[in-house]
This record gives C-alpha cells, structure tokens and sequence, in this order.
C-alpha cells in the first residue's frame, strides 16, 4: 500500500454521493493518509479510464449507477454475491487481479440485523415491493436466511423476471395481492423510490400486517418515509435505509486500506445531519 492510499466512488452524476463522508469519516478516525475521491465517469469514457487504471495509482473503489453491470468486462473476475446479483459495486486488487463484488445485500441485512435484532428468528415469509436492483440484492439477502419471498412491482413483468432470476422460493405478484400478502408477512421491504423526497408515498395500507411483523424502508432521505412513520405508530419494529448505505461501506474500506471500520452512533449523527441539512425544509 502506498503512503497515500486513494480510493473513488466512480458513477454518473455522481454530485449527490454521500460515500465520501463516511469513508472520509474512516479514513480520519482511524488516522489512515488516504483520500475518497468522486469520480464522474460518462458511459463514453468507461473504456478510457479502465485502459489506464493500472497506472494511477488507485486501490479500489465503489461503482453506482449506470456502471455496475458495465465495469464487469473491465475486471479479471468478480466475487460469488457479484455473480449473484449480476452487478458490481466494489472492485479492489488481490494479488494483481482486479477482483469485483457486491456488498448492497451485506449492507442490506447488516442493517437489518442492527437494528431489528432477532427479527429473523421464527420469520418464514417476506413481502419485496419492486423489481430493481436494490429488489435484488433484497431478494439476495433474505433467500440466505430462508425466508420465501413475495415480490410485488407495479410492472408485474419485471416482478416475474426478477423472480425468474432466483433459484429459491420466490414468487411474483401485482401490487393488486398486496393486502393478501400482508397477512402472512414477517418482513416488508420497500425497495422503489416511493417515499422519497420528491416522490410521493409508497400508498399501502398496513393493517393486515401482524404487530410482529418488521418494516423496511431502504429509502433514507427523508430518513423516516411516510411508510416508516406509519409503521412505527402501529407499533411494528422499523427498520430505515441510512444504514445499508454504511453497512454496505465497510467490506470495501477494509480490501482498500486494511483496516475494517465499524458503524458508530457517531458516524450515524454525522450522516443524519448532512441529511437534514441538506434537505428541502432545512
């Protein structure tokens, strides 16, 4: 590792990123010299800036959109959940190689884990709305703790194809079943922007849903959604999205500047006031 070890987050805009806070929140608190850069990669310039990359010098980075499945080709060979999930949002060296992965269902279910403790424990089915790839890597994460799962979209197509992609119990539906479904949930995921500043609400009503069932809201800005809100006023253990966006950080921190953070109270504040103070009623 070099003196100054320099890590990016590569996508398209890429303005709006809060990687660089937390991996620059890392790199201080754990007294490490090296920086987290943005990196805005036009579709067009994706051939260039990997015809190079093994001269500049960089130990790795995170990938978003509309790369993770493009830089693929680009990589000597990706891990088994970048397999899984058909995209890469974490590439690193390992001896020579250029090596791919995926940690958004990592982050997925470290965040869960975190803050909905023992929700799994008895859990047997799980209701995913949405189709795309945070749907996936949902989908990914809860299939490995052996619930079924009942994927509803707007587009029950996509659903359908996303339920096609998976070997494992998990079945498409319309959002039209959605009530029906509710009954026998354990766990509840939104995945779609519905919620999100700017987009309406995720229209659902919750009382099928049984009191022990958890809600999860991947959405993060606003950090409680109108979903997240309602589901804590019913009482049901809730569970936001900050935390998969840190959770999901912490693998590829660890390939780039060997040391393995660890998500704090503290950086959670920090992002939580960057969030508000960036946000519309701010």
């Amino acid at each position: 590792m070099s003196a100054l070890s320099r890590a990016f987050v590569m996508g398209h805009p890429i303005a709006h990123s809060r990687s660089p806070l937390l991996h620059g929140y890392w790199l201080k608190k754990m007294g490490i010299e090296g920086t987290y850069e943005r990196l805005d990669i036009a579709p067009d310039r994706l051939n260039a800036f990997f015809s190079d990359y093994r001269e500049t010098g960089w130990v790795g980075g995170n990938v978003t959109v509309p790369h993770k499945s493009a830089v693929i080709p680009y990589l000597d060979r990706i891990d088994s959940n970048a397999r899984a999930l058909g995209a890469v949002n974490t590439i690193w060296w390992d001896d020579g190689q250029l090596i791919g992965g995926n940690t958004d269902g990592i982050g997925f279910m470290d965040n869960l884990d975190e803050l909905a403790p023992g929700w799994d424990s008895g859990a047997r089915n799980s209701v995913i709305i949405g189709a795309g790839g945070a749907a996936r890597a949902a989908v990914h994460g809860v299939l490995g703790r052996g619930l079924s799962v009942s994927l509803c979209n707007r587009t029950q197509s996509k659903a359908q194809a996303l339920a096609e992609y998976f070997d494992g119990d998990v079945r498409a539906h319309s959002l039209d079943e959605l009530p029906g479904l509710l009954e026998d949930a354990d766990l509840l995921v939104n995945t779609t922007s519905l919620g999100m500043v700017g987009q309406p609400p995720l229209d659902i009503d919750l009382a099928p849903l049984k009191p022990t069932a958890t809600v999860y809201d991947i959405v993060y800005v606003p950090l409680e959604t109108p979903l997240i809100i309602e589901a804590k006023a019913k009482g049901h253990p809730v569970v936001g999205g900050l935390g998969m966006l840190l959770h999901q950080g912490v693998p590829g921190f660890s390939h780039w500047f060997g040391q393995t953070p660890t998500v704090s109270v503290e950086l959670r504040n920090l992002l939580t006031d960057d969030i508000v103070a960036k946000s519309p009623s701010a």
